[in-house]
């Protein structure tokens, strides 16, 4: 069974040790690793580690903590770094209300910028929303309706990351031309509407997720999250839904291998 892990950070320094977790992430069948920079310097230091490995793409963009120091020259170099061959999103992207690290219309700005991008280069976003939909929905709308709700080889326009709303506001982004993915917090007790999440929307349109080294599954509550711990959010999703693991496995990997372009084999 090949499992996808669709969004970590393993890049970073704080990780401690990225080469030992590939490693353990191969071992436990993760075929692919995405880790995703931030900002310019974290967005190079995601792209060496995927020239290192032929199983780690990376991304590279501003996520919305660190938009007020995004420059006009930051996102020109992450548009560069962007279209080169490892990198295979425009991320991590997006909007948070939740902990307004940066002024709500610096992230617009450079939220809209890194969308521009991703239409020049055509590739999709990996979109964070924290307690921002009302301005991220018709952020995106406007952006799928200028593409015509697809990237121009008919990928999806991108994925959205820790999906935090409802099963409704799933329906909407996916009708937008998006996919969802599951986080391994799935898993929590207290993580219910996640679950329905996982349990009503297309199993054609999931992905699942560690965003390591951040929220571990319950298995592993308290400690740091890592790739090879991705298959728990696959098992709370077969779960839900009532069918088996593997189906889950086949169905998220053969989604996010077409997210990310690679060739089916």
């Amino acid at each position: 069974m090949r499992v996808i892990d669709t969004h970590a950070h393993i890049h970073d320094a704080s990780f401690g040790d990225a080469e030992a977790a590939v490693a353990r992430a191969q071992a436990a069948g993760v075929g692919i690793i995405v880790t995703l920079g931030v900002n310019r310097a974290d967005s190079a230091a995601a792209m060496s580690l995927a020239e290192r490995h032929a199983c780690v793409l990376a991304a590279a963009g501003v996520h919305p903590h660190d938009a007020r120091d995004a420059t006009d020259t930051d996102l020109d170099a992450l548009e560069a770094m962007a279209a080169r061959e490892r990198v295979a999103l425009v991320g991590e992207i997006g909007l948070d209300y939740y902990r307004n690290q940066s002024p709500r219309d610096a992230q617009l700005r450079v939220l809209r910028r890194q969308l521009e991008t991703a239409g020049r280069i055509a590739k999709p976003v990996a979109v964070h929303a924290r307690e921002a939909h009302g301005d991220m929905l018709p952020e995106l709308e406007r952006w799928s309706r200028e593409l015509g709700g697809a990237l121009p080889d008919g990928r999806p326009l991108g994925v959205m990351h820790y999906f935090s709303g409802d099963a409704e506001l799933a329906r909407r982004y996916v009708d937008l031309g998006f996919l969802i993915s599951i986080h391994t917090s799935v898993t929590h007790p207290k993580a219910e509407m996640l679950r329905e999440v996982a349990r009503r929307t297309p199993l054609e349109r999931l992905v699942i997720e560690t965003d390591s080294p951040y929220g571990a599954p319950q298995r592993y509550r308290g400690k740091r999250n890592e790739p090879s711990y991705v298959v728990e959010a696959a098992a709370a999703i077969a779960e839900a839904r009532g069918i088996s693991v593997e189906a889950v496995a086949g169905a998220t990997t053969a989604n996010a291998i077409r997210l990310v372009g690679l060739p089916e084999s």
